[in-house]
């Protein structure tokens, strides 16, 4: 289900535009194997009238979170605290369209690094871990490589979204959008 048009246009007024490069940091909270929480800081690699997209490696601990159990968060957080995103909704595994084209648009640091981030990697010193890094880009075309196997995307699929906004001259809001089987609602709420 698409998100609801007034949602849409609050997303295009605070997100940048997928061909941004600079793309927006946030959290990513999932839940691990004995039920606790877990976050972590993640990059939004694009977003769309269905949800939201991030990248990773398919080793990494929040992958088999995800395969465990879907149900996510995210919170996006603009500086000096003006203006907050929260979802909650679903993950679920991109197309390999979308990962090629978003591991495209990746500056080369983070195509290296998608690559070279890997446990073996993060277990050497740090001398070994700039070394390996260093002859890494030396032996290849960074900009003309494919991603590697192990490079995964997901869409979140909200079921919530809650836009939080500061009033320096009174009190913050809150606008929330929920999904039920009857489709969105939107729900005015205090700061």
């Amino acid at each position: 289900m698409t998100l609801p048009a007034e949602a849409l246009r609050l997303l295009a007024d605070w997100l940048p535009g997928n061909d941004d490069p600079e793309r927006p940091r946030m959290q990513l909270a999932t839940v691990d194997a004995s039920g606790l929480p877990d976050i972590r800081t993640v990059l939004l690699s694009e977003w769309d009238e269905t949800g939201f997209f991030l990248h990773t490696d398919a080793n990494s601990r929040k992958v088999a979170q995800l395969a465990s159990f879907p149900g996510v968060a995210l919170d996006l957080l603009w500086p000096g605290f003006a203006r907050q995103l929260v979802v909650q909704g679903r993950a679920e595994r991109a197309d390999g369209d979308e990962e090629r084209r978003v591991y495209a648009r990746r500056s080369p640091y983070l195509r290296q690094l998608a690559w070279q981030n890997t446990a073996e990697v993060a277990q050497l010193p740090r001398e070994e871990r700039t070394r390996q890094w260093a002859e890494f880009a030396d032996a290849h075309d960074i900009a003309a490589l494919e991603a590697p196997a192990t490079w995964v995307g997901y869409r979140v699929r909200p079921s919530r979204l809650t836009f939080w906004e500061a009033d320096p001259e009174g009190p913050s809001h809150r606008v929330e959008f929920g999904l039920s089987d009857e489709g969105w609602a939107r729900f005015d709420l205090p700061g």
